[in-house]
C-alpha cells in the first residue's frame, strides 16, 4: 500500500516522547555504526518528531558557520554550505544554556532580523554542541512555515539531549582520530628505530660467531654473553616493533578454527618438554595473526615460567570467554595487576613486553582480559567478550 502525504503527516504526529528517545538511545548505541550514519538518523527522527521539514548539524569557526550534515530539501541546509554567522539563527543559539525555540519567527521579533531575511524559517529550534568545553556549532531543526504551537519543554530536551549524544560522538570522533595519530608516530618511530638498529646489530652478530669459531678458549667464555646480550637486544627490538603495531582496532575478523591455530603456534615456540591440550573445539571470531600473538605470547610464557614439563589448556568457559591455562607455579595474587604493565617481566631474561603486547591485541579485538589462578595453581588467562561458535 503507498503511504500518502497525510499518513505519513499522521505516523509522525503519532510518534511519542517516550519512542523517540528510545530512538535515539537504539542508534547512539552501536559502537559498530559509523557516526555519519547515527548522525543522519538523529537528524531524520528529530524532523520526524518535530514535524519540521529540516535539520541540520552545524560547525562554527572564525566566525563562519559551517553545516556539517542535514535532512530536507531546504537549498541552503544542505552540507557543504556556509554563512557568516551573523547571518545565521544559531548565533542566539550559543548564546542560550538551554534550547533556543522559536514558533513563529514573523511575530517574535525576527521580521527585521538578517537571518529571518536570508533563511525565511518561520519554526526554529536548537542547541549548542560542546566538545571540551568548547562550542562546535548547533544542532537544529527548523521549517519555513510556523508551527501552531510553541514547542513544548519535552520538545527542548529531545532537543538539547540529541545535542548531547552528537557532542559525546564528535569527542569520541576526536579523541579516537588523536590516539591514531599517536599510534602511527609511535609506529613509525618504532620502524625507524629498529631499522636503524638492526643493521649495526646484525653486524655484531656476525663478528661475534666469527670470533667465537676463531678466538682460543681463554675468550670463549666473554664471547657467550656477548652474544646473549645482542640476541638480548634483538629480541627488545621486534618487541617494541609489535607492540607498537598492535594497539589498533580490529574492523575485519574471520572465523578462526583454536584446534588448528595452537597448532600453528606450537611449532613456533621452544617447547622442551611441555604439552598442549586444547581442551574444546571452537572457533573465535577473530584476526588470525594478531590471536597468533597472543596463543604464542601466552605459551612462551607459561614455558619460561614453569617446569620443562609443564601442561598448557585452551579451552572455552561459556559462550563468550576462552582461556589459556598452565599448572606452573602462576602469579601471586598482589603482582597479577602489574603483569601487563610494560618492561614487567620476572624473568631476567625476558623484555617485559610480551603480556603487554598480549593486552593490547585483546582490546583490539574489544575483548577483555584478566589474570586468574589456574585449578591447578598455576596462571589462567581469561578473554571475556569474545564470539565464539563451535565447529
Amino acid at each position: 500500500m503507498t503511504t500518502t502525504d497525510s499518513d505519513s503527516t499522521e505516523q509522525a504526529s503519532l510518534l511519542s516522547e517516550d519512542e523517540a528517545l528510545r530512538r535515539i538511545y537504539r542508534i547512539t548505541a552501536s559502537h559498530q555504526r559509523p557516526f555519519d550514519e547515527k548522525l543522519h538518523q538523529l537528524l531524520q527522527l528529530g524532523c520526524t518528531y518535530l514535524e519540521v521539514e529540516a535539520g541540520f548539524l552545524t560547525k562554527i569557526s572564525d566566525d563562519i558557520q559551517y553545516v556539517v550534515d542535514a535532512v530536507g530539501d531546504n537549498e541552503l541546509l544542505q552540507a557543504g554550505n556556509s554563512c557568516p554567522l551573523a547571518e545565521a539563527y544559531c548565533r542566539k543559539t550559543i548564546t542560550q544554556e538551554d534550547a533556543l525555540s522559536v514558533q513563529h519567527a514573523a511575530v517574535e521579533g525576527w521580521e527585521a532580523d538578517t537571518a529571518y531575511e536570508v533563511f525565511g524559517l518561520e519554526a526554529y529550534i536548537g542547541a549548542k554542541v560542546i566538545i571540551e568545553g568548547e562550542v562546535y556549532g548547533t544542532f537544529c531543526f527548523a521549517d519555513t512555515n510556523p508551527r501552531d504551537r510553541p514547542f513544548s519543554d519535552a520538545e527542548e530536551t529531545f532537543v538539547e539531549l540529541m545535542a548531547e549524544r552528537v557532542s559525546y560522538e564528535l569527542f569520541q570522533q576526536r579523541a579516537n582520530e588523536r590516539i591514531q595519530e599517536q599510534r602511527d608516530r609511535l609506529e613509525e618511530f618504532a620502524s625507524v628505530v629498529s631499522h636503524d638498529l638492526r643493521n649495526p646489530l646484525n653486524v655484531a652478530l656476525g663478528r661475534a660467531s666469527l670470533l667465537k669459531q676463531a678466538s682460543d678458549d681463554e675468550f670463549q667464555e666473554h664471547i657467550l654473553p656477548l652474544e646473549n646480550s645482542l640476541q638480548r637486544m634483538e629480541a627488545i627490538i621486534k618487541d617494541t616493533l609489535t607492540l607498537a603495531q598492535q594497539g589498533e582496532t580490529i574492523s575485519e575478523q574471520e572465523p578462526v578454527d583454536i584446534s588448528t591455530l595452537v597448532d600453528e603456534c606450537w611449532k613456533n615456540v621452544a617447547t622442551e618438554h611441555a604439552t598442549i591440550d586444547v581442551v574444546d573445539a571452537f572457533d573465535v571470531q577473530a584476526d588470525k595473526s594478531r590471536l597468533k600473538h597472543i596463543l604464542e605470547n601466552l605459551f612462551r610464557n607459561a614455558i619460561e615460567h614453569g617446569s620443562e614439563e609443564v601442561v598448557i589448556q585452551v579451552g572455552r568457559d561459556g559462550d563468550d570467554i576462552f582461556y589459556i591455562e598452565d599448572n606452573g607455579p602462576g602469579v601471586p595474587e598482589t603482582d597479577r595487576e602489574q603483569i601487563f604493565e610494560v618492561g614487567h617481566s620476572s624473568n631476567p631474561e625476558g623484555t617485559g613486553f610480551g603480556l603487554t603486547i598480549v593486552q593490547r591485541i585483546a582490546e583490539a579485538h574489544g575483548w577483555g582480559i584478566q589474570l586468574e589462578e589456574g585449578k591447578d595453581g598455576g596462571a589462567r588467562f581469561v578473554f571475556t567478550g569474545v564470539e565464539i561458535v563451535d565447529n
